[in-house]
């Protein structure tokens, strides 16, 4: 038996939720950097299978619902740091399996069963009830497991049985926090505007006012709220205009840091972290331009930073922002050393772009990251 004859008999022994989080994980494994000799065979097939049209996916029918109220929290990103109010894509199918298998193996078949009823008969309205009544039960049961140390311990060890992501079990009790507030929240989503051009003070005193309202019933899911607002504006790095607009006429950290909404800083990072993750998989799949794209919003988020607050460098916000650009242009330098120099040629186009970026660059290695010096220099031509 050849070697993808082999393959393809052990996937078509598993069921098909589990080739489908077996997809799921080896594709954050791939954007967490793993390498994973004889992997892309495997991606190959079950990608085939899933995600040609998405008819064959399970997250297409029962899940889909259940986790429908969490679609504007989801996140293709690192699950190697929290990503506060967002939760990783990647998880869901683990967590369903969880559910399904081990927390309430009954009652999900059940709800499995009936929705899918629901489902064919094209009734809508009565599967998403179906959904929301099971969506109570569940975060009442996971009230009861999570709420003990012995509880969260045996959880953490079977979600590690589905997923090895770091993120599962905090983004299950994320979920649990999102359902219980679901209501609370579509009702601050409907409230919110479609889209934020432009986050100037009438726009951010009046998002402000209903952060604060909703605040007042739901302090907890604050950083849900905030990641519904962060879908509306036009930039990811505008967010940190609630803490620095709280903090004026003073920019400095520590100052920014003592508003309400501090957080929105922390998010504005993570938000460059799951960039950084996405520069990773685009050079791994040769798609360069897509690349160049996305590095210069991790410019353009660290302009935002460096330039809105003061004293940053001592903070640990600026640790952190530090440390994610010293990563990237790690990742950019050793992932471009394969390919064949001329390709420095095809990606150099000048734009006005260039000059501020340079300086940018020129910053990082003032900073003292003369080993960095390859993966900065094509950086510069990456964006230039």
């Amino acid at each position: 038996m050849t070697l993808a004859e082999r393959i393809q008999d052990y996937l078509r022994r598993l069921t098909p939720l589990t080739r489908s989080c077996l997809l799921t994980e080896l594709d954050r494994l791939e954007a967490s950097g793993v390498e994973m000799p004889g992997a892309a065979e495997v991606q190959a097939k079950l990608r085939a299978e899933f995600r040609k049209d998405g008819a064959k996916n399970p997250a297409n029918n029962p899940s889909r619902y259940f986790f429908a109220p969490l679609e504007p929290l989801l996140v293709d990103g690192a699950p190697e740091h929290e990503n506060f109010g967002r939760i990783q894509r990647g998880t869901l199918a683990a967590i369903w399996e969880w559910i399904s298998r081990d927390l309430l193996p009954t009652m999900a078949r059940d709800y499995v069963n009936g929705i899918n009823d629901l489902i064919a008969a094209d009734k809508q309205r009565e599967a998403r009830q179906a959904a929301a009544t099971f969506q109570t039960k569940v975060v009442k049961y996971l009230e009861s497991t999570l709420g003990t140390a012995d509880g969260a311990d045996r959880t953490r060890a079977k979600l590690a049985i589905y997923t090895a992501s770091p993120a599962a079990y905090s983004d299950l009790t994320k979920m649990r926090s999102a359902l219980r507030a679901r209501d609370a929240l579509a009702k601050f989503a409907d409230a919110l505007p479609a889209a934020i051009d432009k986050f100037d003070d009438v726009r951010l005193a009046k998002v402000t006012a209903l952060l604060d309202a909703f605040g007042k019933e739901n302090a907890a899911d604050i950083p849900f709220a905030l990641a519904l607002v962060a879908l509306r504006l036009k930039t990811s790095w505008e967010l940190m205009g609630l803490a620095t607009k709280a903090a004026a006429p003073s920019k400095k950290a520590a100052d920014i840091a003592a508003t309400p909404y501090a957080i929105t800083v922390s998010m504005v990072l993570d938000r460059l972290d799951d960039k950084r993750s996405a520069v990773r998989v685009a050079l791994k799949n040769n798609r360069i331009m897509v690349a160049k794209d996305i590095l210069t919003g991790i410019y353009d988020i660290e302009d935002a930073l460096r330039s809105r607050i003061d004293q940053l460098a001592e903070s640990d916000w600026g640790k952190r922002l530090d440390y994610l650009m010293n990563a990237t242009a790690n990742l950019v330098q050793s992932e471009v050393s394969r390919f064949p120099d001329k390709l420095g040629h095809v990606l150099g186009s000048r734009s006005r772009r260039r000059q501020s970026l340079s300086g940018r660059l020129t910053h990082l290695a003032d900073k003292g990251r003369d080993a960095l010096s390859g993966g900065v220099a094509y950086c510069k031509k990456l964006t230039g």
